[in-house]
């Protein structure tokens, strides 16, 4: 990997990479950090990801965090997309020892009383970080529009100053950070890719089973995450350099 990490250069190709189709910037992710990169996956936006990448002929790698919580449908969907492109998922799973003494001090549902920072700390955060480690980059389907307040201003690529650190700089991709859902689900419709069934349910954006539930017309797709909670922070960890960038 011979890419300038430094901010001045990320800045430079940040603005050029936001000019440049989202398979190229896939590409780019792959040719510059190979086995060094992965997608992360778990819903609509991630598996147009996996598509393009599949298309653009490289070897990709993939990810998925296991929370334990996560819907029966989607753990078929997970199988569904495993076979249908022929890739190995790497499932990310929490400590068992972390989320034990998680669950045994707090119970089941602490997060409807005190929040779901905590929970999701223990279930993704840690998870993610420790697959993150192993990485020089990341891949996400993060889009601008997905979350008001805290992802409208998603770089194409940054460097990630939360998961990373000085000493091990880590590369995080948006390669649909302009993408529109309509732009998504058009290009899902189009490509005949499989997509999880709760979709046809309601439910647009998708979490942990007991944090996720349908959204009602012309409501925005992250009020069924976490609905009890303040609607302009709805960020699990995963992202939060969103919030602490602001």
């Amino acid at each position: 990997m011979s890419l300038d990490l430094s901010q001045d250069a990320m800045d430079a190709l940040n603005q050029q990479l936001s000019e440049a189709s989202a398979r190229d910037v896939i590409t780019h992710a792959l040719q510059n950090f190979g086995d060094n990169v992965a997608i992360s996956f778990s819903g609509a936006e991630d598996v147009v990801l996996i598509d393009l990448a599949a298309k653009a002929g490289l070897n990709f790698r993939v990810f998925t965090l296991d929370t334990g919580r996560l819907h029966p449908e989607t753990y078929d969907y997970l199988e569904r997309v495993r076979k249908h492109y022929g890739v190995k998922i790497e499932v990310c799973t929490p400590n068992g020892e972390a989320l034990s003494e998680f669950v045994s001090e707090k119970g089941l549902f602490s997060f409807y009383e005190d929040g779901h920072k905590e929970c999701c700390q223990v279930r993704k955060v840690a998870p993610l970080r420790a697959k993150l480690q192993t990485l020089d980059a990341w891949i996400t389907g993060q889009r601008k529009d997905q979350s008001p307040g805290t992802r409208t201003e998603i770089p194409t690529i940054q460097n990630d100053t939360f998961f990373g650190s000085e000493d091990n700089t880590l590369v995080k991709y948006n390669p649909l950070a302009a993408w529109s859902s309509e732009r998504v689900w058009a290009y899902i419709r189009a490509n005949e890719v499989p997509y999880n069934e709760l979709h046809e349910k309601g439910f647009t954006s998708i979490g942990c089973q007991p944090c996720t539930r349908p959204v009602l017309p012309n409501q925005h797709e992250r009020e069924g995450r976490w609905w009890w909670e303040d609607a302009t922070k709805k960020e699990c960890g995963l992202h939060v350099i969103n919030i602490d960038d602001k």
